[in-house]
């Protein structure tokens, strides 16, 4: 028997007599039991199947989500502390205010996920596909978002400062008053971006294609061309 307890209070929210934590997860989801507030630290959830559930505030810190299906899940303010979710797909997921602080997201599928204001601090997002995101005021200090995909995301007010962006693809994403002090933009492609007011100082901008970028009020003090 598998019982899935609240983080907070260690209510139980769900039982099922079956082998693992995964299962009891898909099954709870499959009766469309909200897992909200659930505690799943640790736990092997690789290639777990959780398509539209409700997830916000779940604790899955340490957790093994690789190759998981989270497309359209409800992942509000939710945490995952370096977390592994390596090939996830997240496609439309609700992640406003979640903690994804040095998570393992490299190769994750965040098409039109809403990221506004997560915490994604030392992420790790190389090659993630993010056209159409939402990561208005996310948190990204130094990620590493080298040959992240990136065209048409909103970026406004995203902190970016130290971020790895080398190769990363910015075609038409709004950067306006984005902050990206000391962050690595070599090669990154910007064409058609819109940077209004960003901060670029001590960026290091060396082959970066900038055509058709909006770059009015830009601080680029001390940043590298």
């Amino acid at each position: 028997m598998i019982q899935i307890k609240r983080w907070d209070n260690g209510k139980m929210i769900f039982e099922a007599n079956v082998s693992t934590v995964k299962e009891a997860v898909e099954l709870a989801v499959k009766q469309k039991v909200s897992l909200a507030w659930a505690d799943l630290i640790e736990t092997d959830l690789q290639g777990v199947k959780l398509e539209g559930a409700d997830l916000q505030e779940a604790d899955f810190s340490l957790a093994n989500l690789e190759g998981a299906i989270l497309r359209d899940a409800k992942l509000q303010d939710a945490y995952f502390n370096g977390t592994c979710l390596v090939w996830a797909d997240l496609q439309g997921a609700h992640l406003h205010w979640a903690d994804l602080q040095s998570a393992k997201l490299s190769k994750a599928n965040l098409q039109r996920a809403y990221l506004r204001g997560a915490y994604l601090r030392g992420a790790d997002l190389r090659y993630a596909e993010l056209e159409g995101a939402d990561l208005r005021g996310a948190k990204l200090e130094g990620a590493d978002l080298r040959g992240a995909k990136l065209e048409g995301a909103d970026l406004r007010g995203a902190d970016l400062e130290g971020a790895d962006l080398r190769g990363a693809k910015l075609e038409g994403a709004d950067l306006e008053g984005a902050y990206l002090r000391w962050a690595d933009l070599r090669y990154a492609e910007l064409e058609g971006a819109d940077l209004r007011g960003a901060n670029l100082s001590e960026a290091d901008l060396r082959g970066a294609k900038l055509e058709g970028a909006d770059l009015t009020g830009v601080d680029i003090r001390e940043a590298w061309f």
